[in-house]
């Protein structure tokens, strides 16, 4: 499990408009901003996705299916309403860049710019599977969850909702998150049948983390701000990560670009 604080979050605001307030709004009022701005930083994104999604079979390794991602722990910092806050329930959660907090509380999040490229796929057909949405959230640059931990209870940050597209993608704009005691570093997500769906956290039919490539976080943890990161992660690895020692290939993410442009983690989810 996550090892954080848990502290009270009576200072978090919920705004019960909810997701379901942001339904409404169009995907691209959402997102068009924040996704061409991060198109300009990052450059053209590196998308995955089964090696054939019209004929898997061509894939000795697949057998005619998509390996489906393991389920993992949501861990005890999920704000989705089964343990404690819930931003799926806060108007604004649908949102492309989850930098910076919202739904009546500021502040944002510093460190390397990560862009987190999924593409969501059918385990049995390897077919992208569109207007899925995708729950994401991980910890700070500090290790620290936001709604959670000491310093950040009055925080919503690095958590928000997307929805797939025609071709089963989708991004987060984020930053890279720094590896604190006892955990590899790692993004966790839910996946929803539909955005609608997502408003529940009841509805989520896949959960799982992402880990982050050891040259990517060696790469990023030598920059200002990580210098706690680089001795946590001196103190584990994957073969020893309570979640990933079982095997992490179907979880490893892609991670291209560097620091001063920004990095972009890529990977391919079937479910």
């Amino acid at each position: 499990m996550d090892h954080q604080t848990h502290n009270d979050h009576e200072d978090a605001h919920e705004d019960f408009g909810g997701l379901r307030a942001d339904l409404h709004l169009t995907r691209s009022a959402i997102t068009r901003r924040t996704a061409l701005r991060a198109a300009a930083s990052l450059g053209a994104l590196s998308w995955l996705g089964c090696s054939t999604p019209t004929d898997a079979s061509d894939d000795p390794s697949n057998n005619g299916t998509c390996r489906k991602i393991p389920s993992e722990t949501a861990g005890p910092f999920p704000g989705d309403g089964s343990n404690g806050p819930n931003v799926l329930s806060q108007t604004g959660v649908v949102r492309s860049d989850i930098r910076s907090s919202f739904a009546g509380l500021s502040g944002s999040a510093n460190g390397v710019l990560l862009n987190v490229a999924l593409t969501i796929v059918s385990s049995t057909t390897c077919s992208p599977l569109a207007n899925r949405a995708v729950y994401l959230w991980h910890a700070d640059i500090l290790g620290r969850y936001s709604l959670y931990s000491t310093g950040v209870t009055n925080q919503n940050y690095l958590r928000g909702v997307q929805e797939t597209d025609s071709n089963g993608r989708l991004n987060f704009i984020t930053i890279f998150p720094g590896c604190y005691d006892g955990r590899w570093p790692h993004i966790h997500f839910e996946v929803y049948p539909s955005l609608a769906a997502a408003a529940n956290v009841a509805n989520k039919i896949a959960t799982s983390q992402i880990a982050l490539p050891k040259s990517a976080c060696d790469v990023v943890y030598a920059t200002t701000g990580y210098a706690a990161s680089v001795s946590s992660l001196s103190r584990v690895s994957l073969t020893t990560d309570n979640v990933f020692s079982d095997g992490a290939s179907l979880e490893l993410a892609t991670v291209t670009g560097d620091v001063s442009a920004g990095m972009t983690a890529t990977l391919s989810v079937a479910v």
